[in-house]
């Protein structure tokens, strides 16, 4: 059930309450000041703030109201997340359901928008930056090179939750595209196993451990030690593995700036 837009607003922000419902927001990798301006705007406005606070920056709940509810979700399950923000909803307030990255990706909230539904709830999902988009920014890469890689895979390798059989990492790694590998830092050896039946041992591998919080790292390697690097570092948990082509940082030309590349704004006549 889709919520209304709020509009751009100059007026302060206390003169603009939200419209009672739940707002998905994506708070992003790590770092307070990758969050949208909408995002940053819903914190500030809502009545009720639930949090995954093991993986939200703790300096985002500062832009919260003092006279706001804030309720930590890291030792809660779903079937007690889901009560509560049907329950403040129905008592007429706005609740914001800040969660890491980018809702759209791994977030969970497939489930927790079934169950609104269900209770007719009203909820909307702002979209966040995703750990992949950081960590491509701080190796000032662009993923998709002309004539090299075109393509980007977002997956995970199976763990306790287990992908499609269609989506296996083997299958996938066949493509040699640019490939985001998540939460699959504790079966890197298996997915370094499946990687070289297909990448060249020497295809550079980004280890990205908490983008965007102050205990980042960052290790760029070779495939063939993408395994043995986190477990000498011990980069277990909230690890994301790019593994790309365009990480070797080959000279490459795109047609979209060309002189000899016409398009609606620059056509041919003026070059």
């Amino acid at each position: 059930m889709p919520l209304p837009l709020t509009p751009p607003q100059n007026a302060p922000i206390a003169t603009t309450p939200l419209a009672p419902g739940v707002y998905f927001l994506g708070a992003g990798p790590g770092d307070p000041d990758l969050i949208t301006v909408r995002g940053q705007r819903l914190l500030q406005q809502a009545d009720v703030v639930v949090y995954a606070n093991s993986l939200v920056p703790p300096q985002m709940l500062s832009w919260v109201r003092a006279d706001a509810e804030k309720v930590a979700t890291a030792n809660m399950t779903l079937e007690a997340i889901a009560p509560l923000m049907i329950e403040r909803v129905q008592a007429g307030k706005s609740v914001v359901r800040l969660q890491s990255g980018d809702p759209s990706l791994y977030s969970a909230i497939h489930e927790q928008m079934q169950i609104l539904t269900t209770a007719e709830i009203p909820f909307e999902v702002i979209p966040g930056i995703s750990a992949f988009q950081a960590a491509a920014a701080k190796l000032n890469a662009e993923l998709t090179i002309p004539g090299l890689v075109q393509s980007i895979i977002l997956t995970r390798i199976s763990g306790r939750t287990q992908v499609p059989d269609t989506e296996e990492l083997a299958t996938l790694a066949a493509h040699q595209t640019s490939l985001c590998l998540y939460l699959s830092a504790r079966h890197v050896a298996a997915a370094q196993t499946q990687l070289l039946a297909h990448y060249p041992a020497d295809t550079p591998v980004a280890i990205c451990f908490r983008v965007g919080w102050p205990d980042e790292q960052i290790v760029v390697g070779p495939l063939s030690e993408m395994a043995a690097t986190t477990q000498r570092e011990n980069l277990i948990r909230t690890t994301l593995y790019i593994v790309s082509p365009a990480l070797r940082g080959t000279v490459a030309r795109s047609r979209l700036y060309n002189p000899e590349h016409s398009h609606l704004f620059r056509p041919q006549a003026n070059r």
